[in-house]
């Protein structure tokens, strides 16, 4: 649980900046609450995971019921990040080898649990775009006050933008010196091709100026 700084140091100004990011999410929807998240990057040289495990901590330390679906089944990472088992999870619920609910696994986090990818498959954009990923997201969401959806970069493969029109929002994870703003803008345009909407981005390892703070901005910038 290195990367989970919100348990590791709660009171670092990190973790106070995840909190913070939790605040500005409850009023995303303003009169709806945002029920289901997808936590994404545009590409490999941003860490979305680390970030969605974070905000997951915070939201239910708040005494939210949180649910972490890892849906990036080409290089799952929640599994690591929580130090829970994947031999069952997305993958063996959408084949029918085992209901959905009896993968969902607990943490270390009270009323915060994980499903984990499962078993790698061949074909991850055909399995989550098919309609048995719809009706697990349906399912999951009734399990939980907020979901989180964990998956690959939106800019070298298409699972994100596949998943991202079934949710609430989308919060798109960029890194300071390191994210391009040409990838950004492309993977803004993936988005709003597929009718998904852009709740906001977060800004991390900004730097010695905020002390590494994740950093929020409205996705309407």
């Amino acid at each position: 649980m290195s990367s989970l700084v919100t348990l590791t140091e709660p009171r670092s100004a990190t973790a106070e900046a995840y909190r913070a990011l939790r605040t500005n999410l409850a009023f995303a929807r303003p009169g709806e609450p945002l029920r289901s998240l997808l936590v994404a990057a545009p590409s490999v040289h941003e860490d979305a995971s680390s970030a969605l495990a974070n905000l997951a901590v915070v939201t239910a330390q708040a005494g939210s019921r949180v649910l972490v679906v890892d849906a990036d089944l080409r290089r799952p990472s929640q599994h690591v990040l929580f130090g829970v088992d994947h031999a069952r999870g997305v993958t063996t619920a959408l084949v029918g080898e085992v209901d959905v609910e009896d993968c969902l696994q607990v943490t270390a986090v009270e009323g915060l649990r994980v499903l984990t990818s499962g078993p790698l498959p061949p074909n991850p954009a055909e399995l989550l775009g098919g309609r048995g990923m719809t009706a697990l997201l349906e399912r999951v969401t009734s399990l939980a006050d907020l979901v989180l959806l964990d998956a690959p970069p939106l800019l070298p493969v298409t699972d994100g933008a596949v998943l991202a029109p079934r949710l609430d929002g989308v919060l798109l994870v960029l890194v300071a010196g390191r994210s391009r703003r040409d990838h950004a803008a492309r993977a803004r345009a993936v988005l709003d091709n597929v009718g998904a909407r852009l709740i906001g981005v977060v800004l991390t390892d900004a730097g010695a100026a905020t002390a590494g703070y994740p950093t929020y901005g409205s996705g309407g910038a």
